[in-house]
């Protein structure tokens, strides 16, 4: 299949093919040239896409429904990975705000933080985020049948976490400062208008913090069985001690009612 990147694909060093992989200089490029190469490579069934000089294009990996895998040297712009649907994106700083909007299945891991929305409708797949997230992650989070979507976060957030959340899961490690210790939280209204799903956080929480919606309860050894696995996988991304994670105390909180606003409705 002929890559259609407009005039840029003709330029040398901005779309090379290295041992059967394709590496991209994303440097000074628009955020739809840059796609374009991306969905172009990925439908011809390259393994491995490596993007360098990326600075804020926006829609990297968006809607991709192949096992491809993207290696972002960059701060990624808005909607990362949104509605996609099997790639496995890496990003080795931060990333802007929709990290995995609506995404369906595959996986994300941003050694850095994130900003706002993080997984918002997310419906399937996982992302692992080093360090904290900006407001409203998780909000509008679904699951259906087997298709569980999940978001693991090593430090905290903002307000609004599990916003309308519907089914997933959310970790949360409070992770902190060179020593990596658990945090108070300060994030506000946590679970407002939460109706599904589940989310554990490793730092302490006071009632006052949380959606009228929601509840907490210290997690069982059952439930930290659950998440274990998931908490393994973040101390594999990014170096962390899983042991030591594990050790500590998690709250779960969760929805009060799978229909919070029944009363509003004559039905």
């Amino acid at each position: 299949m002929r890559i259609d990147v407009d005039h840029h694909a003709g330029l040398p060093g901005v779309f090379v093919r290295v041992d059967g992989k394709v590496k991209i200089n994303a440097r000074h490029m628009h955020y739809r040239e840059l796609n374009n190469m991306v969905k172009a490579a990925a439908s011809e069934g390259v393994e491995e896409i490596v993007l360098e000089n990326v600075y804020g294009q926006r829609y990297i990996g968006s809607g991709i429904r192949r096992p491809v895998r993207i290696v972002v040297h960059g701060v990624p712009g808005n909607d990362l990975g949104a509605f996609m649907d099997g790639p496995r994106i890496t990003v080795d700083r931060n990333a802007q705000d929709g990290v995995g909007n609506t995404m369906n299945s595959g996986l994300i891991v941003v050694h850095g933080r994130a900003g706002d929305i993080v997984a918002m409708g997310m419906r399937g797949g996982k992302i692992f985020i080093r360090d904290g997230v900006g407001y409203r992650a998780a909000i509008h989070m679904k699951e259906y049948r087997k298709f569980r979507p999940i978001l693991v976060i090593g430090g905290d957030t903002q307000d609004f976490l599990g916003e309308y959340m519907a089914g997933g899961l959310v970790i949360v490690l409070g992770l902190k400062g060179k020593g990596r210790r658990k945090v108070k939280f300060n994030a506000r209204h946590i679970g407002t208008g939460m109706h599904g799903g589940t989310i554990f956080l490793r730092g302490e929480v006071e009632d006052h913090q949380l959606g009228k919606e929601a509840a907490a309860v210290p997690a069982t050894e059952e439930d930290k069985d659950f998440i274990r696995p998931f908490v393994e996988e973040y101390a594999g991304y990014f170096g962390a001690n899983a042991a030591e994670i594990m050790g500590s105390d998690f709250l779960k909180v969760y929805a009060r009612s799978h229909r919070p606003f029944g009363g509003l409705y004559a039905y």
